[in-house]
């Protein structure tokens, strides 16, 4: 539990200002999602359902597997990661309830090459942040990791000493491919993606050129940040860190690796604060709409918010139920969000310069698909332009129950801060 605790408490501390020039795109700015590289990779991957059309992966982190009927209740698809395992009876009980798991590839592990269960390999956690200076022989050892590290001996560092260097990742990323081929491995990193100046990374804050060299080390990347449970008012309610991060990691990865994202919904370890519904859909709907391939929803509670809850979403009903209802969705949708994304297909200008409203444009079964969201806390009116479309038209406001008119192509809409609206325009006839 130690180990677990560390690990999380590293995962909430997040903030700060985002760098000017990786800010959400201009307004009017058209479509910022997926490029569909990703989805292409995954179908190489025999032991995984990522290449499926269909799937789209909804899952959650550390989870007790005698909860798995639960999650999947509410539309979890897929577990990340088993506390001190696997073992046998974790695969066993992931066996019975049918709920695959990405999980690490120990002895265990080994054994169970061939059961579809295992989806994925889990790479490790947060290399990235600095990490127990116990985890270090010597100084040399950092030395050789990190050459340019303070030259001091190791009671110097204090309780921390550098992140794990990224030649480790990838000396180890390719001893799991060579122990199994046939399933992606997929590396977890820190806050510092989206926050660059984030201390908990050590004396490499602020290295954003160390990213890429990660991202070498894994098939699917992803990252963590939490800005609604956040204690630093400089970065405390902007959701828009959160698809800051995925937009870094397609960038750094070059649209050639799975990029997914970790979801705030508990306290975590702030007692004073925790993402409304209304926010985790924001937070969702951000990273779709900026190219995530998969959502990791984070649900521990921590003592310092009261008490240690492991599976906090479960006991929190309105949650639960809003998490349920997003992931419905997202389920529904999933073959439209595993379809080439349709570049330059649409256009959105905002009335707010300061409320960019982004989207992300796919065509299906005659369909077209616009997921918008306005990516700042303020109000503004969004002014819709399809790309071909001619004559009358109606676009349907999926979700709620309302339908707008679309003449040429064109629509608009109401936004609020952070909502999320999305539109289905049928072919025309």
């Amino acid at each position: 539990m130690a180990r677990l605790v560390a690990v999380v408490a590293a995962m909430v501390a997040v903030g700060a200002l985002m760098a000017a020039q990786e800010s959400s795109p201009p307004v009017g700015a058209a479509q910022v999602g997926a490029t569909g590289e990703g989805p292409k990779a995954a179908r190489i991957w025999k032991n995984s359902p990522l290449g499926d059309p269909n799937f789209f992966p909804l899952t959650v982190w550390l989870q007790d597997p005698k909860k798995a009927d639960q999650y999947r209740a509410i539309g979890i698809n897929m577990y990340i990661g088993i506390w001190q395992g696997p073992k046998e009876q974790d695969l066993a009980e992931f066996k019975k309830a049918g709920m695959p798991v990405i999980c690490d590839q120990n002895q265990v592990a080994l054994r169970h090459l061939a059961d579809p269960i295992i989806v994925g390999w889990m790479h490790g956690d947060e290399p990235d942040n600095a990490q127990d200076i116990k985890a270090w022989k010597s100084a040399e050892e950092i030395k050789r990791a990190w050459p340019d590290a303070p030259n001091q001996p190791l009671e110097k560092w204090g309780t921390y000493g550098p992140p794990i260097p990224p030649s480790r990742i990838i000396a180890d990323y390719q001893r799991i491919k060579q122990n199994d081929p046939t399933r992606p491995v997929m590396l977890n990193l820190g806050q510092g993606v989206a926050y660059e100046k984030y201390n908990g990374r050590g004396y490499r804050a602020g290295h954003l050129e160390d990213y890429p060299e990660y991202v070498k080390g894994c098939d699917l990347v992803s990252f963590d940040i939490y800005p609604v449970v956040h204690d630093k008012p400089e970065v405390r309610g902007k959701l828009e860190m959160v698809p800051l991060g995925v937009d870094r990691l397609r960038k750094w990865s070059q649209d050639k690796k799975l990029v997914w994202n970790c979801i705030e919904c508990t306290h975590i370890s702030n007692p004073r604060a925790k993402a409304t519904p209304y926010q985790v859909r924001a937070e969702i709907w951000m990273s779709l709409i900026h190219g995530s391939r998969g959502l990791i929803y984070f649900v521990h509670q921590f003592e310092d918010a009261g008490k240690f809850i492991e599976a906090a979403l479960l006991e929190d009903q309105e949650m639960s139920a809003a998490v349920g209802r997003i992931n419905r969705q997202i389920t529904e949708l999933a073959p439209v969000l595993n379809s080439p994304t349709l570049k330059d297909a649409a256009a959105v200008a905002s009335s707010g310069a300061d409320v960019p409203i982004d989207i992300l444009v796919k065509k299906h079964g005659g369909a077209t698909y616009i997921f918008a969201v306005a990516m700042r806390d303020g109000a503004a009116k969004a002014s819709f332009s399809v790309k071909g479309l001619a004559g009358k038209a109606v676009a349907e406001v999926l979700g709620e129950n309302r339908k707008l008119d679309v003449a040429d192509g064109e629509f608009a809409d109401n936004f609020k801060g952070y909502e999320v609206h999305l539109y289905k325009i049928a072919a025309t006839k």
